[in-house]
């Protein structure tokens, strides 16, 4: 089992910047991926960026160029980075974590809202 929580949602004007971090309640050296998803209202839930535990990782067109994923084993904690923001990246976050042989995420957070202002 793992527990994520995310934090530092908030508002922020466009062209800002902003991090959200998930914090795991084990060791996230074993766990294979984790990831950042998001949803906007009346829209669906949304792939951002995962990393995996061998340090790959991959994001979602849309936010190439403008979102940096990270991981911070030491502090079981990922982080994501979100610079150049757009009024359509308002959405609630999502913290994801441990892929099963299908691509589903076992584990997910309760979401932080991020808010940009145009």
């Amino acid at each position: 089992q793992v527990q994520l929580v995310e934090s530092g949602g908030g508002l922020v004007q466009a062209g800002g910047s902003l991090r959200v971090s998930c914090a795991a309640s084990r060791n996230i050296v074993s766990i294979n991926a984790m990831g950042w998803y998001r949803q906007a209202p009346g829209k669906q839930r949304e792939l951002v960026a995962l990393i995996t535990s061998g340090g790959f990782t991959n994001s979602a067109d849309s936010v190439k160029g403008r979102f940096t994923i990270s991981r911070d084993n030491a502090k079981n904690m990922i982080h994501l980075q979100m610079n150049s923001l757009k009024p359509e990246d308002t959405a609630v976050y999502y913290c994801a974590a441990d892929r099963d042989s299908s691509g589903r995420w076992r584990y997910w957070g309760q979401g932080t809202q991020v808010t940009v202002s145009s």
